[in-house]
């Protein structure tokens, strides 16, 4: 592919996520208004360390399928590249695969025959386990210093990729790249910066694009049009009906950020402290001053999860005004008599199993912040249960139903009734995951990754 520097280039990101779904239309507009790289995220974390853990995709094939349709035949036309990151939702490489298996049958059924770039992005814990004892491994906040058997407790554990195992897949010809985890702004970026656009620019124009229309007056209409040179960038909704407005756009700079100036990425840090956000017309947004400081070490971000046990569910609904008038002392109740019917019927202590009860209409969400006094109305009770395996977890909200069904308080003289969501009352969650991995590893570039070409998926 033609490396060579240009006066400026146009990213075209149709969607916060492949699977989400968008009018194929905003795609055709941005080609017509001249992109020359079209580039979307496959996944995040956003969804906790159930995908990243078990490896698995939290879209459907078919929606996948839809989507890679509408880009993949409208970059085949207009001679442009594809770059999907995170693909499967975590990255791990079961995604790469599943994303790449669903490419080639969209590619079979239209005919096209386009050069596939799979970058793996999956870390095996031996190795990690020789950059820890070489002190290469460091933590973020609020972890700790890692050890050996956290690596080898984790199910699956990923390194985030920056641009350039991207730029690398795209320097030998890929019209595809399908990437594992890497961080959402590398996706979008890794174009601009091959082509020699500056830093500063093209990471902050990368950030401000990650979740496609999220910038915009309406994020549900579709993607938008990041046009970086070597001054700035321009932002422009793809959906002429919709606006990008200079707060909109360094609105997301306080999207998933710690800091609204500062993003790090594997090879250095965003700044924006100095960037100016110009109004061109209604629509366009024009954005310079962004710099871009170079690490002195390039680091990649290690996320890995592993399982804590087997969940159970149960949930019920309580309306009796007796037991709402003070919902947190029946709550309570509970709490104590199902740990001694359990200890009585299970013969199991505390520490054996664990559960959490959570009142869905009172304080569920924020707990003790939360602002509203008074009764509610009705409340939603959850019962979560913990355990070391599937049939004690089950045993123990089993244990629950009666108290979830008819528990009275200590005050009341009758036995109310209270409504299950669903009969069994108990649905069996399976493994439950935790992320364990916050840290980051010394390293090149390079290192953490393998690039593979063709038809063929990762053994």
């Amino acid at each position: 592919m033609d490396t060579e520097p240009v006066q400026s280039v146009r990213v075209l990101a149709p969607s916060g996520m492949l699977g989400a779904g968008w009018d194929h239309a905003t795609v055709e507009r941005g080609i017509a208004l001249g992109a020359d790289v079209i580039s979307i995220d496959g996944g995040s974390t956003d969804s906790g360390p159930y995908y990243l853990g078990a490896a698995t995709a939290k879209t459907t094939a078919k929606a996948v399928a839809r989507d890679l349709r509408s880009l993949l035949t409208a970059a085949a036309g207009a001679g442009i590249p594809v770059v999907v990151g995170s693909c499967g939702t975590s990255g791990t490489d079961t995604g790469v695969d599943w994303v790449a298996g669903i490419a080639a049958e969209v590619m079979a059924e239209e005919g096209l025959d386009l050069k596939v770039a799979r970058i793996y992005s999956e870390q095996d814990a031996a190795a990690l386990k020789e950059h820890l004892g070489a002190g290469r491994v460091h933590p973020l906040p609020p972890l700790g210093e890692l050890d050996a058997e956290t690596l080898e407790s984790c199910t699956h554990i990923v390194g985030a990729m920056g641009h350039e195992p991207i730029v690398e897949a795209l320097r030998d010809g890929a019209q595809v790249v399908l990437a594992g985890r890497a961080t959402d702004t590398a996706v979008a970026a890794a174009y601009p910066l091959m082509k020699g656009m500056p830093a500063g620019p093209t990471w902050h124009a990368a950030k401000i694009i990650e979740c496609g229309g999220q910038c915009t007056s309406n994020p549900r209409a579709g993607g938008v049009l990041a046009t970086i040179d070597a001054g700035g960038f321009t932002i422009e909704p793809l959906d002429p009906e919709v606006a990008c407005t200079p707060i909109l756009v360094a609105a997301h700079m306080l999207y998933e950020t710690a800091n609204p100036f500062e993003m790090r990425e594997p090879d250095g840090t965003l700044d924006v402290r100095d960037a100016k956000y110009v109004a061109l017309d209604e629509r366009i947004v024009r954005v310079e001053g962004s710099k871009f400081h170079l690490a002195e070490q390039h680091t990649i971000k290690l996320e890995g999860a592993r399982i804590t046990g087997y969940e159970t569910m149960a949930f019920t609904a309580v309306r009796d005004p007796l037991v709402l008038a003070d919902i947190d002392a029946w709550a309570d109740l509970l709490r104590a008599v199902l740990t001694q019917r359990v200890a009585q019927t299970l013969g199991l202590a505390a520490g054996e199993y664990a559960f959490d009860l959570r009142l869905y209409g009172h304080n569920a969400v924020l707990g003790e912040l939360e602002p509203e006094t008074g009764p509610p109305r009705e409340v939603g009770v959850m019962l979560l249960v913990n355990a070391p395996d599937q049939a004690t977890a089950t045993a123990v909200a089993k244990i629950a139903n009666p108290l979830m069904l008819h528990l009275p308080t200590m005050a009341m003289d009758y036995l109310p009734s209270f409504a299950f969501a669903s009969s069994p009352a108990e649905v069996e969650r399976g493994a439950a995951y935790e992320f364990v991995l916050n840290h980051v590893v010394d390293c090149a570039p390079l290192d953490l990754f393998r690039i593979e070409f063709g038809g063929k998926t990762h053994a």
